[in-house]
């Protein structure tokens, strides 16, 4: 993935969040997604949960890439597998019920600003630094991954859920 690339990518998927939020009825809300146990309002928050995650990520990201000692707290993380996924789908189920669909795309807005900010003054050096990662966690998740994968994969993720609505 290119520089460019990340960029086009985020704007574009802020783009079609807004545009799923303003096409989807109470009633498209309400209905279940294909392969998952969410609703569609709760995937919504899931997809913009997702950009959050990158955001969250990247001060570690940077900071163990730099340190070079990531290997064991991936390791760790790996061990928790179970709890995180419960953790993620009940922090999607309850976000998805507290925030209005308007509000997800004003948080999806904010969320991503913050992203392509401070992507645009990422250094090549520092989009190349490395972290390992919990593969059980998140599909799209690799043993090693740079900043710029991590960039990346808020759009990966994005990607995939978009395509389990039922809007």
């Amino acid at each position: 993935m290119q520089r460019a690339g990340i960029q086009q990518e985020m704007e574009q998927a802020r783009l079609d969040f807004h545009e799923l939020v303003k096409r989807s009825s109470a009633e498209d809300l309400s209905r279940r997604t294909t392969g998952t146990r969410w609703t569609n309002r709760q995937l919504l928050f899931h997809m913009v949960f997702g950009y959050l995650i990158v955001r969250s990520l990247m001060p570690l990201v940077h900071t163990l890439g730099r340190l070079g000692w990531s290997r064991r707290f991936a390791a760790i993380l790996n061990s928790l597998r179970r709890p995180f996924h419960l953790i993620n789908y009940l922090g999607s189920v309850g976000g998805g019920q507290l925030l209005t669909p308007a509000a997800m795309a004003r948080l999806m807005d904010r969320t991503l600003r913050a992203l392509q900010r401070k992507f645009a003054v990422e250094t090549d050096n520092s989009l190349n630094l490395i972290m390992h990662f919990p593969p059980a966690w998140d599909p799209y998740f690799q043993p090693t991954m740079s900043v710029l994968d991590v960039y990346h994969y808020g759009t990966q993720h994005f990607d995939h859920h978009k395509g389990q609505l039922t809007l």
